[in-house]
């Protein structure tokens, strides 16, 4: 498809979030029933409700701007997807699994942050105010989810065995520091 119009990319990269988004409804049910932290359990399927609004907002922008709503196959979130059907597969404690699919979901968060970044740029450019205020309350809430997710991974390293918490030093840097004052 050749795009030479600016309206044209902006249906483009719309149908692209809508399939994102989509994909997203049927994944993070899995990702929720994976989690051990009951915090992390409740973000996700927090979170998913408010995908579903997403999608919801995502049809009203397609309404205003005269287009179908209409999915095309998203290939950035189909593999940031598969990575996180990868972390699933994994052998790892509870705590660790859930670092684990803090970092697959915030990939997903990262990647969706973009992407309405871009389009309601390109809302704005055109003059669609109304789409631009509807793609800047996702856009928001997707930054919200991110800095949840953030804090619950915070939080829950901050009580992983064996490993430095904030602001100790490791026993390697230990080491060196104490080797250098027996030298000085």
């Amino acid at each position: 498809m050749k795009i030479e119009k600016l309206e044209t990319l902006l249906e483009e990269e719309l149908k692209d979030i809508y399939d994102a988004e989509k994909r997203l409804v049927r994944a993070l049910p899995k990702m929720a029933k994976a989690a051990s932290s009951a915090d992390l359990r409740a973000a996700f399927e927090e979170h998913l409700e408010v995908t579903k609004t997403h999608v919801e907002r995502l049809e009203q922008v397609f309404k205003q701007l005269g287009i179908a709503a209409k999915a095309k196959p998203c290939a950035g979130m189909k593999g940031l997807l598969e990575e996180g059907d990868e972390v699933l597969g994994k052998d790892a404690t509870e705590t660790l699994m859930d670092a684990a699919l803090i970092g697959a979901a915030q990939r997903v968060e990262h990647y969706e942050i973009a992407a309405y970044g871009t389009v309601r740029a390109f809302a704005e450019r055109l003059g669609q105010k109304t789409a631009v205020k509807l793609l800047q309350e996702t856009l928001d809430e997707e930054k919200e989810a991110d800095e949840k997710l953030t804090a619950i991974s915070e939080q829950m390293l901050a009580t992983v065995d064996g490993e430095p918490k904030a602001g100790e030093a490791s026993s390697a840097g230990r080491g060196h520091a104490s080797h250098s004052k027996a030298r000085g």
